[in-house]
């Protein structure tokens, strides 16, 4: 059993479709209800598919309990996020707290809800979906990147206290992809400039992701990687001066 928070849409349901292409059954958690029953017919019944609020602890925690009723929960991912495009003058309290009681506080609730429950049936793997803004300073992100630089730390800590219950974490920084939030927030002006300074001149698909959340999550292929922040962003993290010549 996996579960995925977030997986009704964008990077949390590629993730949700690969994890079943690998045999698991997965647990959809999603606040959208209509993105759920789309993900419903995209995936039948080789998921559950619950409404889901990731700041709320008691319904994070019923919905672990549900989850681990079907089977041995191997896997969390937590995708569910939301995003902002705000100069840091003009952030209001408000849309910051909102941010972080989404992307940290519901990261968090989710991982302890299932690491509670991985250290007493043999381990497991947690997923976080943080970003490359909380890896590098961008315009408009003092809420949003903020929120994910403490994403890696939190599953950094995670990582610390919890690999002697054989559970590791690890944080996915992805780039631009396309998904609906990045839709919903990227107007032209911002896409042409991630454009000009990602060096592969291109925004990543939600499957490029999951492959990598695949990967993460499989025991067999990644048993001794834990800790870590995995950037898969086009370059982006690492690149220097920009080559405008292609």
């Amino acid at each position: 059993m996996i579960a995925i928070t977030g997986g009704a849409s964008g990077i949390g349901l590629a993730a949700a479709r690969a994890a079943v292409a690998k045999g698991w059954h997965v647990a959809v958690g999603d606040r959208d209800e209509r993105a759920l029953a789309a993900a419903e017919t995209a995936l039948g019944n080789k998921a559950t598919y619950t409404g889901l609020d990731v700041t709320d602890e008691a319904a994070v925690d019923a919905w672990i309990d549900a989850a681990t009723a079907r089977g041995r929960l191997a896997g969390l991912v937590t995708s569910a996020g939301i995003g902002a495009d705000v100069p840091a003058l003009d952030t209001s309290v408000d849309l910051f707290r909102r941010v972080h009681a989404v992307n940290v506080l519901g990261t968090f609730l989710c991982a302890r809800a299932a690491g509670r429950v991985m250290r007493d049936s043999g381990g497991g793997s947690i997923v976080t979906i943080a970003s490359v803004s909380g890896v590098r300073g961008s315009k408009g992100r003092v809420a949003y990147g903020s929120s994910k630089a403490a994403v890696i730390n939190m599953t950094q800590g995670l990582s610390t206290d919890l690999a002697r219950f054989g559970i590791r974490a690890n944080a996915v920084c992805p780039g631009p992809i396309e998904t609906p939030m990045t839709a919903e927030i990227h107007d032209r002006a911002t896409r042409e400039s991630w454009l000009s300074h990602v060096p592969m001149r291109r925004y990543g698909t939600p499957d490029e992701m999951a492959t990598l959340i695949a990967f993460l999550l499989d025991e067999t292929q990644s048993s001794y990687i834990t800790g870590q922040a995995i950037s898969a962003d086009g370059g982006f993290a690492g690149a220097g001066l920009p080559n405008l010549d292609g």
